[in-house]
């Protein structure tokens, strides 16, 4: 088990792109931040505003500019 909030990735080599029925995310090259922010995005949208509340929560998230 890993403690509570632990990041946890493959190297990003491995994940460029995520595919979901909602959309692609693009990861290469992006913070930990803006990777959150590009799956929040592809994600069912009733689960957004949770993923949005647990990525603050573990200090990953921020509003864009």
């Amino acid at each position: 088990m890993l403690p509570q909030g632990s990041i946890v990735t493959v190297p990003r080599t491995q994940s460029h792109m995520i595919v979901t029925e909602y959309g692609v995310a693009d990861l290469a090259g992006k913070s930990t931040w803006q990777r959150a922010e590009a799956l929040i995005n592809i994600a069912h949208p009733d689960l957004r505003d949770g993923l949005i509340k647990d990525a603050e929560k573990m200090n990953i998230w921020r509003k864009k500019r």
